[in-house]
């Protein structure tokens, strides 16, 4: 995943290296959540079940191999398919810790999932500041 340039200063400068060390060497080309391989494309029906064509089988979200099979019958029409790239995670959000144990590679839906408290306190800093701005010039919003 690029970092943003404003957030550039907080990686250290050998980032990329550091990136693919843990994404291809410690993990293999997979993602450390759910086992998912990079750059490949996959079928999956949006809750984290997915089909791994290595092992000719579904996977959870976890990455566990799925021993029931699949009884809904509309399964083809909830079929996806996504593109997976790998990117190196910090664990505890701290960018500054940059030790092994601290890093692991994930995919897109597993990133954001790692991620997901972060992201909705952005989302309600933006949303607050967004009704903040129109109270500040258009006025307190009508009761609804």
């Amino acid at each position: 995943m690029p970092i943003r340039p404003e957030h550039r200063f907080f990686y250290p400068i050998d980032w990329p290296q550091l990136s693919d060390a843990i994404r291809f060497r410690r993990a293999q080309g997979r993602c450390e959540g759910c086992a998912r391989p990079h750059l490949q494309r996959v079928f999956h029906l949006g809750d984290g079940r997915w089909w791994d064509t290595k092992i000719a089988a579904w996977r959870d979200g976890q990455g566990r191999r799925l021993r029931q099979r699949l009884r809904d019958e509309n399964l083809l029409a909830r079929i996806r398919v996504t593109k997976v790239v790998l990117a190196a995670a910090h664990r505890d959000h701290d960018t500054a810790n940059n030790e092994d144990a601290n890093l692991a590679a994930f995919c897109q839906r597993c990133h954001m999932l790692h991620d997901r408290d972060e992201h909705q306190r952005r989302r309600w800093r933006t949303l607050f500041r967004r009704k903040a701005m129109g109270d500040l010039f258009q006025g307190p919003y009508p009761a609804a």
